[in-house]
């Protein structure tokens, strides 16, 4: 049975389009003799969420360009510490959906993959096309010595798809420590990057996160001031390194977190390009950002891990809608151990599923004109833009962290968090019995040699921003 154009108006003509005075009588109705204020909610940064929002004027992010191949890159991680067992896993990724992949280096094969040379992350990424299958590293402070490993990997092609990431920032603020003057990374990273950039023009060289502000209970204007503070910092030393500001803004990815709670990611990711739009243009740059997404690794759970399934579907839904142009999902069983083949395969199915069936993606900006993630966008935006301004004022991002200001601001935020947040499967509907989740087992294996990422001068040391799990009181 069909129905037609003409009787689907007909049948719509009998209902009037509610107003906001009807939804204000249904409302008032329901609270009785509360008032319509005790509706009214606010973030953990205090930013107002309304309880009823119209329809937005205009839209408060900038226009952003949809691939007509895929609408965002989809990339794994690899932390195995076997090189051989590493490279099996990225082969399987990328025979498996995934775009992309990134390979987070730890020479003591404690965190990351046992890497510390050219040869060792040869071994890596053998057989795996660079000129196909973008490759991007995780090294922290060894990022300079990682970038010139990479570089011979890749075999001076000026198309290999390579991504540096270098970002010291990131390393340091979670650390609490440099070895040996940040400053002096900094110096260093960016004269690695111009050398670099002579032989892959079209690479990707800083990553500014603020991950770190997230994972440490942080919000999202915070993170958003912490990524538009760092891009500003590695834009200084690339143009120092010799490398015109213009051209700096276009080798910096913005790095963010995507978590279960996708309107507030899809904000935040919108206020990010507003953001690094206004920088970008006042710094003669492309006002377009490239925004990485990893899913929150704070909001994973070790008890009922299943659940963690649905929070990094959520998370990869917000990425998507928020306009990410690469999207890292963790596996299910990040907070209990490595992931298992199984594992790895529902992280990159939860985001082809969402690309290929519910085609997520195809629209531009699909929350343009929504009054709720309009004026979220625009709160957390004008908030982000705000601490921004301080971190600089304060003499810029080392300074302010130095100085222990980022670290205020993340511990008044964690303070504001409720003292039992709901999460299903901890501290709501918990399991009876708990299912076993299979994690991938490891053999003790040597650490790698590989140079110390030590540079001369005094340790620079500030407040950690430590990792933290919601979840973590109640496990």
């Amino acid at each position: 049975m069909s129905v037609s154009t003409t009787d689907t108006a007909s049948r719509s003509a009998d209902f009037p389009p509610a107003t906001e005075a009807d939804w204000r009588k249904l409302v008032d109705k329901t609270l009785g003799e509360a008032p319509f204020s005790s509706l009214e909610k606010a973030t953990a940064e205090g930013l107002a969420v309304a309880p009823l929002y119209g329809q937005a004027a205009r839209p408060k992010a900038p226009a952003r360009a949809v691939s007509a191949d895929r609408a965002w890159e989809v990339a794994t991680v690899t932390a195995h510490p076997d090189p051989a067992r590493a490279n099996a896993e990225i082969l399987a990724d990328l025979l498996g959906g995934a775009a992309g992949a990134v390979v987070r280096i730890d020479p003591a094969g404690k965190t990351g993959v046992a890497v510390g040379s050219a040869a060792d992350l040869a071994r890596v990424l053998d057989d795996v096309i660079l000129e196909f299958a973008p490759v991007t590293l995780d090294a922290g402070f060894l990022g300079p010595q990682a970038a010139d490993w990479l570089g011979a990997v890749a075999k001076a092609s000026p198309t290999a798809l390579v991504r540096f990431h270098l970002d010291p920032l990131s390393a340091f603020a979670e650390a609490g420590a440099s070895p040996g003057p940040i400053e002096a990374h900094l110096i260093s990273a960016a004269n690695v990057a111009a050398r670099l950039a002579e032989t892959y023009p079209h690479a990707q060289f800083f990553l500014a996160s603020g991950r770190v502000v997230h994972e440490a209970g942080g919000g999202e204007a915070g993170e958003v001031a912490f990524a538009a503070a760092a891009a500003i910092a590695y834009a200084k030393a690339l143009a120092r390194a010799g490398m015109p500001m213009a051209k700096a803004f276009g080798h910096i990815t913005l790095g963010l977190s995507a978590d279960a709670d996708y309107f507030v990611t899809i904000a935040k990711l919108r206020a990010a390009r507003a953001v690094w739009a206004r920088i970008a243009t006042a710094c003669g740059a492309q006002p377009t950002a490239r925004i990485e997404a990893r899913s929150s690794r704070r909001m994973l759970t070790a008890r009922d891990a299943w659940t963690n399934m649905i929070r990094l579907t959520a998370a990869g839904f917000g990425a998507a809608v928020g306009g990410a142009d690469t999207v890292i999902l963790g596996a299910f069983t990040d907070a209990i151990g490595l992931p298992t083949a199984f594992a790895r395969r529902q992280s990159r199915n939860a985001q082809l599923v969402l690309m290929e069936e519910a085609h997520i993606g195809r629209v531009a900006d699909p929350a343009a004109g929504a009054g709720y993630l309009e004026a979220l966008t625009d709160e957390i935006a004008r908030a982000a833009w705000a601490r921004f301004q301080a971190i600089e004022a304060a003499g810029g991002i080392v300074a302010a962290l130095t100085a222990g200001r980022i670290a205020e601001d993340v511990a008044a935020v964690r303070a504001a968090r409720p003292a039992e947040p709901k999460i299903i499967g901890v501290t709501a509907f918990p399991p009876a019995k708990e299912t076993p989740v299979e994690t991938e087992l490891t053999a003790a294996r040597p650490a790698a040699a590989a140079p110390s990422p030590r540079l001369p001068g005094p340790d620079s040391a500030c407040p950690p921003l430590a990792p933290m799990r919601l979840s973590g009181a109640f496990e």
